[in-house]
């Protein structure tokens, strides 16, 4: 078959030449001549096929025993009908063409329109074999039609590029355009007053958009966009710390947050309240969701959006930083018939990601596992999770209430923030219920006082509490530019009580880690596991000096103590465990 003229790079336009040395062989033969595969694999797969009485295609069987990869299959499936083979679909499909066809469509038959020539539409598709659908596609758009091969998978992934659901921005690899659009924008600011018109023009929309891929990419959790009296600032929250990243011209600041808010479904014309709202966006192929959080301040708006990407929401607990040992104690906590298990720590140290990866860990084909989260931050295969929703009186005490009725055996709740919550925990706990939560506190003690206060009887903390992990975050250092360094006699003593130590490691700063010697974060633990003393002690609801002491003597080793070890082992620095155990 023959491409319509045009450039259209990317596509093998002489698979067609390469199947008259071949002719029409087999697939199976296609790919051993290629050099793909091996002639005793191929022998192996036809026999599979035919024992088992598979009726799945050979390419099929081929690429599930590992032998081939899709897109080594679609090319010799090209080569072997005399077709164009395709591959980097994004950027070769012409955008006014891929919505000729419908999205579930699209879906459905995993095909993708790439362009329009002379009334000929070229169409990318996983089974190019299928003349029924071809013709279908042919009568839908009224077009003739042009087959070209590719990969499943990248047939897939462009359509979720290409057409989203309908409430799914799409941020693919962003260009810097540099100053020139942002010249132009700053004069139209100041010319036009539809702030809706402006926020939808390609330089604001290309700013945004860099915005958020630059920040994902980056890994950051955060980006703040804040207007000043004469600047206007963006900051990306990376590894814990805030880095500046742009500083557009001061006059686009209105049409960049109404951008935002436009994109989170939030009131433009609204400016004198605070605003809350979430965007879902795909960013280089993957689904990452945003919480846009606005606030009225004296120089315009400032706008925070929260990163969550569920891609690296449900870790191993060694991942995590959890020493063998610790793993151990806290695996046996999780597999509590019932009873509350707590984290606790500050904004910021990670808590969920520690309750995602325990219910990770847990058999949710046994178990009716549920959780009550505000928001969902990440989607966990097999566990029933919901979402509050204050506006229709669906909050935490409500939605933990009517949980109980569904027979959960294990119940997370994202937080412990009010009496009435608390309350239903501890009573789910006592009926027989495993129940995950979080509180605010800053060390593992002030976990059953804080329930004390929250209005749970001392007596019943101590009954239902079977554990209480508290955590901080520190920042790993970078693998790429670490070295040897001499520390402070004073913190090489503090280490040397802990574990012995041969030398001190520090971060020199490099590309990959911005110049700060860190990249990436890691957990630092101490686990509370109330023993008869302990248990005591909460149920004579003692202070926390007196907790804290008692604890001590039954074996709790400090967040501190565990950071230092990670000191010594090389992992983080002195400075930064004293700085996030402090107080």
């Amino acid at each position: 078959m023959e491409l319509p003229a045009g450039n259209h790079a990317g596509i093998d336009t002489s698979a067609t030449s390469r199947a008259g040395v071949l002719g029409n062989a087999p697939l199976g033969e296609i790919l051993v001549a290629r050099g793909h595969l091996q002639a005793a694999d191929l022998e192996l797969a036809l026999k599979k096929q035919d024992l088992y009485k598979d009726h799945r295609l050979l390419g099929e069987i081929l690429v599930d025993l590992g032998m081939v990869t899709e897109g080594a299959v679609a090319e010799a499936i090209a080569e072997g009908c005399g077709i164009p083979f395709v591959r980097d679909l994004v950027r070769v499909a012409d955008p006014a063409v891929v919505e000729i066809l419908p999205r579930d469509f699209a879906s459905q038959h995993r095909v993708l329109p790439l362009f329009l020539v002379r009334g000929v539409l070229t169409v990318a598709a996983a089974e190019p074999s299928n003349l029924h659908l071809f013709e279908e596609i042919s009568r839908r758009t009224g077009h003739r039609v042009q087959v070209a091969a590719a990969a499943a998978g990248e047939v897939v992934s462009a359509i979720e590029s290409w057409l989203p659901a309908a409430n799914v921005f799409v941020i693919d690899e962003v260009q810097d355009d540099g100053d020139a659009d942002l010249t132009v924008l700053e004069r139209q600011v100041s010319e036009l007053t539809d702030l809706a018109e402006i926020a939808g023009r390609g330089p604001v929309v290309r700013l945004v958009n860099r915005i958020v891929h630059d920040a994902v990419k980056d890994g950051a959790s955060d980006i703040h966009v804040e207007p000043g009296d004469r600047s206007l600032r963006i900051r990306c929250r990376i590894d814990g710390l805030l880095h500046e990243r742009l500083r557009p011209p001061h006059r686009m600041g209105p049409a960049l947050t109404s951008r935002i808010k436009i994109m989170a479904d939030l009131d433009i014309s609204e400016r004198r309240r605070p605003q809350d709202g979430d965007i879902h966006v795909m960013v280089e192929g993957r689904r990452v969701d945003l919480r846009v959080s606005t606030m009225p301040g004296r120089h315009g708006e400032k706008v925070v959006i929260r990163i969550i990407d569920s891609q690296g929401a449900i870790v191993s607990s060694e991942r995590l930083g959890m020493n063998a040992e610790l793993r151990e104690e806290w695996a046996s906590l999780l597999e509590s018939p019932n009873g509350i298990v707590l984290v606790t720590g500050p904004t910021g140290s990670g808590k969920s990601t520690t309750l995602y990866s325990a219910l990770g860990a847990m058999d949710a084909d046994s178990r009716n596992l549920s959780t009550i989260e505000d928001p969902v931050e990440a989607v966990i295969p097999g566990v029933n999770q919901f979402q509050v929703n204050d506006r229709a009186e669906f909050n935490f005490s409500t939605a933990l209430r009517s949980m109980l009725r569904q027979d959960p055996d294990v119940v997370m709740v994202g937080e412990i923030r009010d009496e009435q919550t608390a309350g239903i925990a501890a009573q789910a706990a006592l009926t027989g219920h495993l129940v995950l939560s979080s509180l605010h506190t800053n060390d593992a003690c002030g976990a059953p006082i804080r329930l004390s206060h929250l209005g749970v009887e001392s007596f019943l903390v101590a009954t239902v509490l079977r554990g209480v992990l508290a955590q901080r975050l520190v920042r790993r250092i970078c693998p790429q530019c670490r070295h040897a360094v001499e520390v402070d006699p004073g913190h090489r003593r503090l280490v040397e009580e802990v574990a012995s130590v041969e030398s001190f490691q520090a971060g020199a700063g490099c590309q990959r880690c911005r110049g700060t010697g860190f990249s990436g974060r890691i957990g630092v633990f101490e686990l509370l596991k109330p023993e008869s003393t302990i248990t005591d002690a909460i149920a004579a609801g003692v202070p926390h000096r007196e907790l804290l002491e008692t604890a001590r003597r039954a074996g709790l080793q400090s967040m501190r103590h565990d950071g230092l070890r990670k000191v010594a082992e090389g992992v983080t620095t002195v400075e930064e465990v004293l700085a996030a155990t402090a107080g």
